[in-house]
């Protein structure tokens, strides 16, 4: 581990003073970041990084964008294409590679782009329109399609609605490349689910509700005709109740391990950890601390699994800390870093030490 260096993309807003994707150099056992450069792209809202690792993609005005990662984590800029809507809001890829999965907050819609070997982004496969009225009249009231990830097993892929209150599951027909709607996980109402995560050995996924500031367990199973969700749990991202307070649960990722589940929460501005059970993939909250920033908006655990950084999107900084997992507390390492609307952060491994 000591040998393996990472480097963490930050994806931003550039209305300000931020130009693109922020690329840190990190060390790994301190638990901090060292920002090397910035690579110019029109608001980068969201990356991903393709299944091979040789690729970063990008949310733009301009639609999608890809760059090859070079052996020290530098990016270069390959193409862009236009996904035939209204700029994407996240990213995710197939476990094959085929494909580039973008929703659409704004239009609500689900985006299939193809990828070709060589990290060319290509046409668009397919374009699926959410439709339906949410509950809430002055925001949630039509389809925001917050998140699109395949499932582990790579049968389906399931689309978060933030804005109608549900998770639609698509399946790929490899002839046709066209999304086939194959059933709908249908929320609570006023939830506002906004992000899914599976669990390491794929039976579980993690639904982190923005405006019910839960998130729910789901088991599941896709050795059926059909996907088999079965909700499990639900257990609140709070650290306590305020009605006075407007609390939007955002981010949620796993440790390396899957032995924890972490999340954010704007309005509280705080941090939630979850013990995870490995047999029932039920949840235990071990504590929800404030973290020095606001609208923290997007979280990632370093590799070694003992420190986070969170992107704050309202107050402009990354805050990183060493998780204490005994004390089940956070302890800030060093001063926040500036940058101007932070709203994602991915950490990847490269092959070799940057050159200074």
């Amino acid at each position: 581990m000591n040998k393996e260096k990472y480097v963490a993309y930050v994806g931003t807003y550039t209305h300000g003073s931020s130009i693109g994707i922020h690329l840190y150099d990190l060390n790994v056992e301190e638990g901090t970041m060292k920002e090397r450069k910035v690579i110019p792209v029109n608001n980068s809202s969201h990356i991903a990084k393709s299944k091979n690792g040789k690729y970063l993609y990008s949310i733009a005005d301009e639609g999608v964008a890809v760059f090859s990662i070079a052996p020290d984590g530098d990016l270069t800029f390959i193409n862009q294409v236009d996904i035939d809507g209204m700029r994407g809001c996240h990213l995710s890829t197939d476990v094959d590679g085929k494909y580039l999965f973008v929703s659409g907050y704004h239009d609500g819609k689900v985006t299939v782009v193809h990828t070709h070997r060589d990290g060319r982004l290509g046409s668009v496969m397919d374009g699926v329109f959410h439709r339906g009225l949410g509950s809430v009249a002055e925001r949630n009231f039509r389809p925001h399609v917050s998140c699109v990830r395949p499932t582990p097993d790579n049968k389906y892929l399931c689309a978060v609605d933030n804005g109608i209150d549900q998770i639609k599951i698509y399946r790929i027909n490899d002839r046709t490349h066209k999304l086939e709607l194959v059933d709908v996980l249908r929320c609570k109402r006023e939830s506002a689910p906004r992000n899914i995560k599976f669990s390491k050995d794929g039976r579980f996924a993690y639904v982190i509700y923005e405006l019910a500031n839960t998130i729910e367990v789901y088991s599941y199973d896709g050795n059926g005709k059909l996907p088999q969700f079965e909700r499990l749990q639900e257990i609140s991202v709070l650290a306590a109740t305020d009605d006075e307070k407007h609390d939007a649960a955002s981010g949620i990722c796993l440790s390396p391990d899957g032995s924890h589940l972490f999340c954010s929460t704007a309005g509280e501005d705080t941090v939630g950890m979850f013990e995870v059970d490995p047999a029932s993939g039920l949840l235990e909250k071990r504590f929800v601390l404030p973290i020095s920033g606001e609208y923290p908006k997007d979280l990632e655990i370093f590799p070694d699994g003992k420190h986070i950084a969170v992107a704050n999107h309202a107050s402009n900084t990354i805050t990183t800390f060493t998780i204490d997992y005994d004390k089940n507390i956070l302890v800030m390492k060093g001063k926040p870093l500036k940058v101007e609307t932070p709203n994602c952060i991915l950490i990847s491994k490269i092959e070799e030490s940057p050159v200074n």
